[in-house]
């Protein structure tokens, strides 16, 4: 097996997340958490240089960017296959490539068992919601099956802001507006000020990369506009801190009123292994009530995981009871539930251990 559409069709077929493509070891591919070599053959420099202008060839992409920065993001489809998002850098002084694969359907969240509750947040009408957890966690999916479902029960305009495009959206009873960062558009930044003009409903927004973007997103979800975006922190906590902690101090005071008057809820989520070989999400789910507008306006974020904690009636959950729930249905193991609880020791206790 040697050529790209090779490797590219076995990922498919296998369902793989990944597939990785570096000098001195085989080409790879990620599966339910296990990379595993797709044949015995190890690649070379000039190999790898082969397969990644093939990956540019299918993507009809100048390697401008690459040969001056060293690495470079971007996404392709090859017809009645799959897409895929790549991540081409330079190690070693070879090149290499990691290319997420992507299917054309957007995913059944049932079957990936997004909970309901995460699901229901395409009901918001205004405001800011905000998708988080480390690379990898599923960010990108629970927000695609989250679009989707707006654009099926809803008549909103939808405009996605990514970087790049991940999954293609058909209109249903929405029109949806798709937005690939330097191919459409200069930047996050920018495409956000215009999309202001372009009577948005539903802003999605690939990333909050600076505090000009953030401000601006915030002032989007105060005027009206649903903001639905994604932050690579883990839990609600240092997701807030993340969000003030990036402006300067002077502004902080300010920031968070803002922020506490236009957030509306937050999931953290990350991705366990299940017992039959496979993931299941883990959501901490944070809902903005006047307690924790408080805490977020008075600087007193060390409070809200209690208040997350206690809040069941209001739909929140805390992650170590998302990860118990789990445990207990007999979707995970004791031992996974152990290694990826915040408060093992608790987790423990309350599972009998």
């Amino acid at each position: 097996m040697d050529g790209l559409l090779e490797y590219l069709k076995r990922a498919v077929e296998d369902r793989a997340s990944d597939l990785f493509i570096v000098a001195g070891g085989c080409v790879s591919e990620k599966l339910d958490g296990h990379i595993r070599p797709l044949d015995g053959q190890r690649v070379l420099p000039p190999d790898t240089e082969r397969l990644i202008q093939e990956i540019y060839r299918l993507a009809d992409r100048p390697m401008d960017r690459y040969r001056t920065r060293g690495d470079d993001d971007f996404s392709f489809a090859v017809p009645a296959l799959a897409r895929f998002r790549v991540n081409a850098y330079r190690q070693r002084g070879s090149m290499a490539a990691v290319v997420r694969v992507v299917s054309f359907e957007i995913p059944d969240w049932e079957r990936l068992h997004i909970p309901p509750a995460v699901m229901e947040l395409a009901d918001v009408g205004h405001g800011m919601v905000l998708i988080t957890g480390t690379a990898g966690s599923g960010k990108s999916t629970t927000q695609a099956c989250i679009i989707d479902r707006i654009n099926r029960t809803r008549d909103a305009h939808i405009i996605t802001l990514e970087d790049p495009i991940e999954y293609l959206h058909r209109d249903q009873r929405s029109i949806v507006s798709q937005r690939e960062i330097a191919i459409d558009t200069a930047d996050y930044l920018s495409a956000l000020r215009a999309c202001l003009r372009q009577a948005p409903d539903v802003i999605l927004l690939g990333e909050m990369r600076d505090h000009d973007t953030i401000r601006t997103a915030m002032t989007a979800a105060e005027t009206g506009h649903l903001v639905i975006a994604t932050l690579h922190t883990k839990g609600a906590v240092n997701t807030i801190d993340r969000i003030v902690d990036a402006f300067p101090p002077a502004q902080q005071p300010q920031i968070r009123v803002q922020l506490s008057m236009v957030l509306r809820t937050v999931v953290s989520q990350q991705l366990l292994p299940d017992q039959n070989g496979g993931m299941v999400p883990a959501c901490e789910i944070m809902h903005v009530n006047p307690a924790i507008r408080n805490m977020i306006r008075d600087s007193k974020t060390h409070q809200i995981d209690n208040a997350i904690a206690s809040g069941g009636g209001e739909g929140m959950v805390s992650m170590d009871q998302s990860i118990l729930a789990l445990c207990q249905g007999g979707q995970i193991s004791r031992e996974t539930a152990l290694d990826y609880a915040d408060n093992p020791d608790q987790l423990r206790r309350r599972l009998g251990i």
